[in-house]
């Protein structure tokens, strides 16, 4: 007669006695039995929603802004001190700017003396003084020229000659450095068309009406396509590179913002696709230099040999399977072990306490007991789990690629920092409405990240590209002149 095995609990003990099982009719086995399984499915399905449900930005790729009120923040104890300076702490004054920096100085002398009330002699005050600097704004309006293009008649011929406006002078209505001052405050300022005007006109006494703040920031995303372009040149030939992406709205549709971050240069598309294509268009097809990201899809079409996974996202993946409770909490537990370990060596690496031969043997015991973690996580009973280790066996080399490779972080961090101030952006404008827009947005992060990145002023490099515009000359490059 046929018979149906006795369900078995999370624990992997049968949910009845062999004893009493048997003595129930194989009718009522095989109904159980499938009532068991049921339940089995549906007790895994809510584990897998309270997992979606405790998402937050410590065990997923959720932005810290997304965290609900009650997820912890990894705060430490209270230390039970009061805020602030405390006691024998050395204080943080702000310090005195250069002496060719001053613009102004006034002495101050003692009349009296403040023991005796005697009078003091100014040749006997000498040099002995405490300097007090203020610092201040003086009152800003913008310069307006007016050029009066004379018509003379000439005694000759008794035609007329209009004078015509000297290569330097705009043809446009504003200037150069006016220009920039609107594309900085639209761009790395983030502040929208109107609240540019407004700024202009109530700080600058340069009133501009909203429609010649979005001209002025066309002309200057058109200016900047040729340095921009001579900047994502190089990237194909960068020895180490990070990249990342998130979603940017443009005219109600989803777009997709791309950052690439290398030694020398930071560049930003948006595209309409996040696939592979665009990283492919951006770094070649052929590229043979380390790409640091995270385990998305559109990044393997790169060797895992070339590769380096950001090793914060993976901490976040294990914090998400001690979440998760059960099976998962021990490989996650042990996986969090690791990366502690694992982050230790680096940081004593970066402060010069281990060489790179150092760290390479003290990367070596994390490595053995992550891929022995691995194999048992792949046949372990946790299904999310048992995906993660296979899907990180098949990344090894990618995982360890920092360990020998001069230049490679174990994070991908410079490309998600790289794109903070582009999720500001579209916090507070809600991505762009137009193609025109989309380039402003890539060429403007382009130029302020890269110019912060070499250490020059944003101002200055766009008032040089503006004028050159303006006056229809080679353009100043984005990239740093070589030696």
């Amino acid at each position: 007669m046929f018979t149906v095995d006795a369900p078995q609990g999370t624990d992997g003990l049968p949910l009845v006695p062999d004893a009493v099982w048997a003595t129930f009719p194989p009718a009522a086995q095989a109904v159980i039995g499938a009532l068991a399984q049921q339940v089995g499915v549906l007790t895994a399905e809510v584990r897998d929603l309270k997992a979606r449900l405790g998402q937050n930005s410590s065990n997923s790729s959720r932005p810290p802004s997304s965290d609900p009120p009650q997820a912890s923040r990894g705060r430490g104890a209270p230390s039970g001190r009061a805020r602030g300076g405390q006691p024998g702490h050395v204080a943080h004054q702000r310090a005195l700017v250069p002496p060719e920096r001053v613009d102004q100085v006034v002495d101050h002398r003692p009349a009296t003396c403040a023991h005796c009330a005697a009078p003091l002699m100014a040749a006997a005050l000498g040099d002995d003084f405490v300097a007090h600097q203020v610092t201040d704004l003086p009152p800003v309006r913008a310069v307006v020229t007016e050029h009066r293009l004379h018509r003379v008649v000439c005694a000759a011929c008794g035609q007329g000659t209009r004078a015509t406006l000297p290569p330097e002078v705009p043809a446009g209505a504003f200037g150069p450095r006016l220009q920039a001052t609107v594309a900085v405050l639209s761009g790395p300022y983030r502040l929208s068309r109107r609240q540019v005007a407004d700024v202009c006109g109530t700080v600058l006494d340069a009133p501009l009406a909203a429609s010649s703040v979005d001209g002025l920031c066309q002309a200057t995303a058109t200016a900047l396509a040729a340095p921009v372009a001579a900047v994502q040149a190089t990237l194909p030939t960068a020895p180490v590179a990070n990249a990342d992406e998130t979603r940017w709205p443009q005219a109600g549709q989803t777009q997709w913002l791309w950052v690439v971050v290398t030694g020398l240069v930071t560049v930003f598309t948006i595209a309409a696709s996040r696939g592979s294509k665009v990283i492919k268009a951006l770094l070649g097809e052929d590229y043979t230099g380390v790409l640091g990201s995270d385990r998305y899809a559109g990044y393997t079409w790169l060797d895992v040999a070339w590769r380096q996974v950001c090793w914060a996202h993976l901490k976040r993946d294990f914090q998400a399977l001690v979440d998760r409770g059960g099976d998962a909490a021990a490989v996650g537990a042990t996986a969090l072990a690791l990366v502690r370990h694992l982050f230790t060596a680096w940081h004593q690496y970066r402060a010069g306490a281990l060489d790179r031969r150092q760290l390479q043997l003290a990367m070596q015991p994390v490595q053995a007991a992550f891929g022995a973690l691995l194999d048992t996580g792949m046949t372990g009973a946790d299904p999310q789990a048992a995906t993660l280790c296979r899907a990180l066996d098949r990344l090894w080399p990618a995982l360890w690629t920092f360990v020998d490779a001069e230049g490679v972080e174990p994070t991908n961090n410079a490309a998600e920092r790289a794109l903070r101030p582009a999720v500001l952006w579209r916090q507070g404008s809600f991505g762009t409405r137009s193609e025109g827009g989309a380039r402003f947005v890539e060429r403007l992060l382009t130029v302020t990240a890269t110019c912060r990145q070499q250490g020059r002023s944003v101002l200055d490099y766009l008032t040089a590209v503006c004028t050159a515009a303006q006056r229809g000359q080679p353009l100043p490059p984005l990239l740093p002149a070589t030696p």
